[in-house]
């Protein structure tokens, strides 16, 4: 009760920040429910009520709809600019949100649909930078000389938001968000930055670019991707944490897997990542190496060196992770995937499929719809090869929804797959049915 009363006094002093009274709030959310295009809401005097019921010492939670309104009153400054990052009103009120009780898949939910919104009108980088940030990066990009930590951790907390968004907004989206910091990066390591700042700013950097070959791999740009990769190996390998430069070459890796330079390309960047990895500092980062590296053999048909490698995975993944720098990078439930996909290539199909069901029921962070799917896929090909192909179609059903939603290119390639083992039934009524579906929502 104690974090309920937080809540309601949080959105009580964000709305005296504001200059706001009672009726002022009201007035702007009837207001905000027309331009929105959402249902009526009742006379102002009304809403007045509610809106003092939410700060009132035993509050109401605002219920979704009203949720949803407060966003975007918050979401902009009084002068109309769009405001996400963190210190903004739109932040004060997530937190007041969560105080209140709401849980974090809502307000996850709630900041994906007001990032819509600020995308579709052509925001982005500004509206993810804290309050004050604006200017310090503009005079940074001016005269890189001026560059301070707080531009720096300005520019990290951008990525981090956009990274944050994976799985929940379209990949389009994301490269529209994450572009001008990898571009404001770019320039001030081209600097002269102070000296102090390289290390943190080459780390943010390489954080950017990592994520932006993937976001242009994801949307099928894949020259820039390998641009993007190449450059943050370069600063990758300047910043003397092999565990950092392993992420890079995994990163890699999977997006070479599924474009023209295929698997002999990944292997080598896997070999390179493993090689980095048992250097790092990270045991988390080893483990991921090593499940990749399992299943690259698999799928070349290696089936004693895959479960070697898999025998590593696991050793590290078991380890202390105390003081782990990528705590958050890999976990068992990935693992198992790795595992699934390992059995499905060069073992028991339904060892394979259980072990995706396994994975699966761990994956089920917002941030994890695009693994999710992946694997889901991998399960209903586990299931066309136990001879289960109408049930196999019943889950990629699922899986087309979450590879329209983020527009991911690996689950699209995986249901390409899939359907391809379902051309012995090609003429049943429920293949057909999953043909639509893939025509609908993915064009193929």
């Amino acid at each position: 009760m104690e974090d309920r009363a937080a809540g309601a006094a949080r959105l009580k002093a964000l709305r005296h920040r504001r200059g706001l009274s009672l009726a002022d709030v009201a007035r702007a959310l009837v207001s905000l429910a027309r331009e929105l295009h959402q249902p009526a809401l009742p006379s102002v005097a009304s809403v007045q009520r509610s809106v003092a019921r939410w700060e009132a010492p035993r509050p109401t939670v605002p219920d979704e709809r009203y949720q949803l309104l407060l966003a975007h009153l918050y979401a902009r400054t009084p002068a109309g600019d769009a405001s996400l990052g963190r210190g903004s009103d739109f932040a004060e009120l997530m937190e007041a949100l969560g105080l209140l009780g709401e849980s974090e898949r809502r307000m996850a939910e709630l900041r994906s649909l007001v990032l819509r919104v600020v995308t579709d009108s052509g925001g982005g980088l500004l509206a993810l930078l804290a309050p004050g940030t604006q200017a310090g990066l503009n005079a940074a990009l001016a005269d890189p000389t001026r560059a301070d930590e707080t531009t720096v951790a300005g520019l990290a907390a951008v990525v981090a938001d956009v990274n944050a968004e994976v799985g929940s907004l379209p990949m389009v989206r994301l490269q529209l968000l994450l572009a001008p910091a990898v571009e404001a990066a770019r320039r001030l390591l081209a600097g002269p930055v102070p000296a102090p700042l390289v290390p943190h700013l080459r780390d943010v950097a390489v954080t950017a670019m990592v994520l932006g070959g993937r976001l242009a791999f994801e949307t099928r740009d894949d020259a820039a991707s390998r641009a993007l990769y190449g450059e943050a190996t370069r600063e990758a390998g300047l910043l003397e944490q092999p565990w950092r430069q392993a992420g890079v070459h995994m990163s890699h890796a999977l997006v070479t897997l599924y474009s023209t330079n295929g698997l002999d390309g990944a292997r080598r960047l896997v070999d390179r990542a493993v090689h980095a990895a048992r250097s790092g500092e990270s045991a988390l980062t080893r483990a991921r190496a090593h499940a990749l590296q399992a299943e690259l053999a698999a799928r070349s048909g290696r089936g004693r060196r895959s479960r070697a490698a898999l025998g590593l995975a696991w050793y590290d993944i078991e380890a202390d992770h105390t003081d782990d720098p990528a705590p958050t990078s890999f976990s068992p439930g990935h693992l198992r995937g790795f595992e699934g996909v390992c059995e499905l290539y060069v073992g028991d199909p339904a060892e394979a499929h259980d072990r995706f069901a396994r994975s699966v029921e761990t994956l089920s962070a917002p941030r994890e719809q695009v693994q999710r799917a992946i694997v889901t896929t991998d399960q209903a090909l586990a299931r066309i090869r136990l001879g289960e192909p109408r049930d196999a179609v019943r889950l990629l059903h699922r899986c087309v929804a979450a590879a329209s939603a983020t527009g991911g290119r690996v689950p699209a390639l995986r249901l390409r797959q899939a359907r391809r083992e379902l051309r012995p039934w090609r003429r049943e009524g429920w293949v057909a049915d999953l043909d639509d579906h893939l025509m609908e929502a993915l064009g193929a």
